[in-house]
């Protein structure tokens, strides 16, 4: 599958991880702070992301070494969504409703390439 597709298949997917992100988000932040709330989410996106990326983007062997190491990808991610959201939030004054879907966007590019890395390290790319 060449890379274009593969990055189409990436879209999907983290439009459906970040639908799911986003309910839990929405749900959270009636009843926690904000960003206890976008680290809560941001977690159980994480795992969706493995998921999804493993079985339907890449097709690729989910190992426990992949598992241990994705979350580093997200890891960044998180830093600078956290750093975002913070500036978005307090200083520009967007809705800390529609923040995580600003900042998501904002990281796509991020994500993917440092998903595709860790996933397909070592493996030949399909």
């Amino acid at each position: 599958m060449n890379l274009k597709n593969k990055f189409i298949k990436f879209v999907g997917a983290g439009a459906i991880n970040t639908v799911a992100t986003y309910i839990l988000y929405i749900i959270l932040v009636l009843f926690l702070n904000y960003q206890i709330s976008y680290a809560i989410a941001f977690v159980f996106g994480i795992i969706l992301s493995f998921v999804l990326n493993t079985k339907y983007v890449f097709e690729v062997e989910q190992t426990f070494k992949k598992f241990l190491l994705f979350p580093l990808v997200y890891l960044v991610q998180y830093l600078l969504g956290a750093i975002m959201m913070n500036i978005i939030v307090e200083m520009i004054g967007i809705s800390k409703f529609f923040a995580p879907l600003f900042v998501t966007i904002c990281l796509l590019p991020v994500s993917y390439l440092l998903s595709r890395k860790i996933l397909q390290n070592k493996e030949r790319i399909k």
